[in-house]
């Protein structure tokens, strides 16, 4: 197994990309820290994880709480041993379907200010733990630096989020490289099954994510975990500073 024995903390590991990468890391051996602010969504993918013979720990952590996040990843570094893998993917709050123009400014920046400090707070609290262990992968989600080719539907702040952390994940890799720690960023370029049924102009999104594509589909939430389990792992161990291109061709490197 690719992570057996290692220690897995997801920030947002009851959503639909938090659970799917957990449940594919525990598939691959590790041991997941699921992290959310609803028990009853962490509890629900514990429970597949567990059915299916993985491990699973719950904790409610608000992972834009800075010592909430600090203590409980102190708790699982002294209780299980290490803290080797680290993913924010919380719910940043974005507010899309409206043009800039007619956003006002607290909409527009909530998923910038929410994706700076969760990230921050988690990224650096692993490390510190990492830092002592001198090992550690720290993933980070969506962003592509500006490489993005501009979309036609309204987004608000959610890209210049993504592309934020992406810049702070560079930052990360070089500081922390010495370390003995990687930082990597999965660039999906959107994944289909996690748009809301009721999500305004959804077709529209969808039919612009899909449309720039060389193979013609989008990445799955399965494709995620995949790439996420294989960047986590020692086969990766030379991969860092990077953002790794599952965009399905919508992006060409």
């Amino acid at each position: 197994m690719l992570l057996d024995g290692k220690n897995a903390i997801i920030w947002g590991g009851g959503g639909a990309i938090g659970g799917a990468v957990a449940r594919a890391f525990a598939g691959e051996g590790a041991r997941v820290h699921l992290c959310g602010r609803t028990q009853a969504t962490l509890d629900a993918v514990a429970d597949d994880i567990r059915t299916a013979g993985g491990h699973a720990e719950t904790a409610v952590v608000d992972a834009l709480d800075e010592t909430q996040v600090a203590d409980h990843v102190a708790q699982v570094a002294d209780h299980f041993g290490s803290v080797d893998i680290a993913f924010d993917l919380i719910s940043v709050g974005d507010v899309q379907g409206t043009p800039m123009v007619e956003m006002s400014l607290g909409d527009y920046e909530q998923p910038i200010r929410m994706s700076v400090r969760s990230f921050f707070i988690t990224s650096t609290a692993a490390a510190r733990r990492m830092m002592r262990q001198h090992s550690g992968v720290i993933l980070a989600f969506g962003g592509d630096g500006g490489r993005n080719p501009v979309r036609h539907y309204n987004i608000g702040g959610f890209q210049v989020a993504l592309q934020t952390v992406d810049a702070m994940r560079r930052q990360l890799a070089a500081e922390l490289g010495g370390h003995g720690i990687r930082v990597v960023t999965i660039h999906t370029g959107g994944v289909l099954e996690t748009l809301p049924r009721d999500f305004p102009d959804g077709d529209v999104i969808a039919q612009s994510i899909v449309e720039p594509t060389m193979l013609g589909r989008a990445a799955t939430l399965q494709n995620v975990g995949d790439v996420a389990v294989f960047l986590a792992s020692d086969k990766a161990a030379p991969i860092t500073a990077a953002s790794v291109n599952i965009t399905a061709g919508a992006v060409a490197d």
